[in-house]
Order: structure tokens, then sequence, then C-alpha cells
């Protein structure tokens, strides 16, 4: 794996200049860019995640350990969410889906987002710890592997998404050490469908928005190796992750109710990413991706849902 350039983040280039910084007027305009660099709608879900996590735990915990562990997990999010906004800047400005952010739209001083960003990791971590060392220390993997390895590994290989889905599959791991103080085979299994499912999902975003991330620099399947890679790539791990899905039942972890559920999202999922290596030549590769992509989403919603309604208490 190549070494990840640490260094600031370069300019971007002539043709599509950054804007000069100019903070909005008001309090109030100036919050609501500060909540957008912290991704509101990730961070929610990524706290869904975790009670997932902690739900499907065996033990129990305080209220005051519950809420020190998702407020700590919102606050630890939104660190690396902000902090990535502020490392990719540039990148930012150069793509169609992100240009209008806070900062390479020129709302806000590149100073102040890293003032911030720093600052919830600096709240956050802490009251990670205070739930227990594992849940700080798998805290403070997820926020230093996102913000220090996986943004700027971006730049140079596209398995900077398998080293960025280790962070991202982290939260039902937090959930579960909340409640038990160690991972656990159940953590793990759940680690396994976030880390898996991450996979595909994002892999169909790059293929459909394969001039976006050419343009920016970001060295994604799609762009490195071109679309029929992507495809290979969404289906392999479609597979994968299907299958981890599946593993709950035999280890006594979920009933027939949540096998059922599993089984049929999962050959729909399969139905979708398969197509991919099947079709010929001409086929529309940005209509299957955006296919892939959006059967993704309500597949993990419902995936969690089922496990959590026919959960069976480990032992």
């Amino acid at each position: 794996m190549a070494n990840p350039d640490l260094s600031f983040p370069p300019a971007p280039q002539r043709s599509m200049p950054l804007v000069d910084a100019r903070p909005r007027a008001g309090a109030a305009a100036l919050a609501r860019d500060l909540l957008a660099l912290t991704k509101p709608r990730i961070t929610t879900l990524v706290l869904v995640t975790e009670a997932a996590g902690a739900r499907l735990a065996p033990g129990s915990a305080t209220a005051r350990s519950l809420g020190l562990s998702f407020l700590g997990t919102a606050l630890i999010v939104g660190s690396a969410n902000a902090l990535n906004m502020w490392w990719e800047r540039d990148v930012d400005a150069l793509m169609t889906r992100t240009r209008n952010r806070p900062l390479p739209a020129g709302r806000m001083s590149p100073d102040v987002a890293l003032a911030f960003g720093l600052a919830l990791g600096v709240l956050g971590a802490p009251m990670l710890f205070l739930v227990n060392v594992a849940t700080g220390l798998l805290g403070l993997v997820a926020l230093v592997g996102y913000v220090a390895v996986y943004t700027p590994l971006k730049r140079h290989s596209h398995l900077a998404l398998l080293v960025g889905a280790v962070p991202g599959a982290i939260p039902p791991l937090l959930g579960w050490t909340t409640m038990t103080g160690t991972i656990g085979l159940g953590g793990m299994l759940l680690f396994g469908v976030l880390f898996l499912w991450q996979i595909p999902h994002f892999a169909a975003i790059a293929t459909f928005r394969m001039e976006d991330y050419a343009r920016a620099g970001l060295q994604v399947v799609s762009v490195q190796h071109g679309e029929r890679a992507a495809r290979h790539t969404v289906a392999l791990y479609t597979v994968l992750v299907v299958a981890n899905s599946l593993l709950f039942v035999p280890f006594g972890l979920a009933g027939q109710a949540y096998l059922m559920t599993a089984t049929v999202l999962g050959a729909g999922f399969l139905a979708f990413a398969l197509r991919g290596l099947v079709a010929g030549p001409r086929f529309e590769a940005r209509r299957w991706a955006r296919g892939v992509f959006a059967f993704s989403i309500p597949y993990l919603t419902v995936l969690l849902v089922a496990l959590l309604a026919d959960r069976i208490t480990p032992l």
C-alpha cells in the first residue's frame, strides 16, 4: 500500500479556482454551515447502526454510559466529516455534487472549519473513554483512520475504499462494546455487514459519477481500472455481504424470520449486482450503477430492522 501523503492539500487547478473565503453574515447562517460540515444525514445513519449494535448485544449499560456513547460518537463522526471537508476542499471545488459545500463555495474560512473539526474530536474522544476503554479505542481508530489514512490515500489508490470501510463499519461495534466492554462475535458479524456493504455501495457511486472523480483526481476503481473492474468489484462484495448477513442464524443470533428476510433481500441485491457482469459491452453502466446504489440503501435498512426484530440474545 502506498504511503499516504499527509501534507496539506494542494491548491486547486486554475481552471476551477476556489472562491475566496467570505464567511456568511449572521450566526444562523454560520451555524447552518457548521452543521453541514458534520454531514448530519450520515451522522444520523451512524447513530442508527450504533443503536443496532447496542440493541443486539447482551448485557446492559447505564443511561449515563449510553448517553456518553451516543453523544461521543456523534461528535467523533462530526469531527471526521469536518476534517475530511477541510482536507478535501480543493477536491470538492472540482466535483459537481460537492462544489457548493461551505468551504469550496467560499462561505467559510478553512481555519474555522479546521478549528471546529478538531474541537469536536477533542470533546468526543474522552466521552467514549468514559464509557470504557474498548469503546474509546474504537472511536479513536475510526477518527484517525478516516481522516489521516483514508482521506489522503484516496488521491493515490482505489484501495482507499477498503481502508475507509473500516471506520465506516466501527459504529455498531461502539454500540456492542458500550453494552459489553468487549467486541464479541455478534459485534464482529455486524462489523462485517457494514464493512462489506460499503464496497458495492460506493463503487456504484464511483461508476455513475466517474467523470466527477476523474476530474478531481480521486483514484476510485472505475477511474484507475475501468468500468469493467468496477462491475466485478460490486459483484464480488455483494456476494460477500449477502453471505455474511446469513451467518447470524447459524451462530444463534437471529431466527427464521430474519433468515427469510435476509434471503429475499440478498437475492434482490445479487440480482442488481450480478446483472453488471452478464450484460454486453454496450450495457448502460450508469443506469445499472444507479440501480445498485438505490437498492443498497433500503437493503441495509431493512436488514438491520429485521435483525433487531428477530434477534436472539447471545448467552
